[in-house]
């Protein structure tokens, strides 16, 4: 059974830092693209990132040089930092993995097909 369970959001100040975690269970994520959405209040979700065979696709030109993704083989987890975090950073993040694909290609185009975590809410404000 696949399993995506995200921890690690919380209430943080501009300009922080935070790492969001996602583990996975039932599955391996080394086999499959898997990444990061977010739902900010009152909008459509977005996507992120993606890490997928070893390869980062990037979606928000607003996060570029702030948020990365990377895998933790050893424990099945993935991870999203988040540097020097704005206000309209705000927002449900969502781990996700397609359904087949190793590949981020389609990833966002694909997400209706994707497997789900519940979400990790991160609020950043002063």
């Amino acid at each position: 059974q696949v399993q995506l369970v995200e921890s690690g959001g919380g209430l943080v100040q501009p300009g922080q830092s935070l790492t969001l975690s996602c583990a996975a269970s039932g599955f391996s994520v080394r086999s499959y693209a898997i990444g990061w959405f977010r739902q900010a209040p009152g909008k459509e979700r977005e996507g992120v990132l993606c890490i997928g065979d070893g390869l980062v696709r990037n979606y928000l030109d607003s996060v570029k040089g702030r948020f990365t993704i990377s895998s933790e083989n050893a424990k099945n987890t993935v991870y999203l930092r988040m540097n020097n975090v704005h206000p309209e950073d705000t927002g449900t993040y969502y781990c996700a993995r397609a359904r087949t694909s190793p590949l981020c290609s389609g990833y966002v185009s694909n997400s209706g097909s994707h497997y789900w975590g519940q979400g990790a809410e991160v609020t950043v404000a002063s």
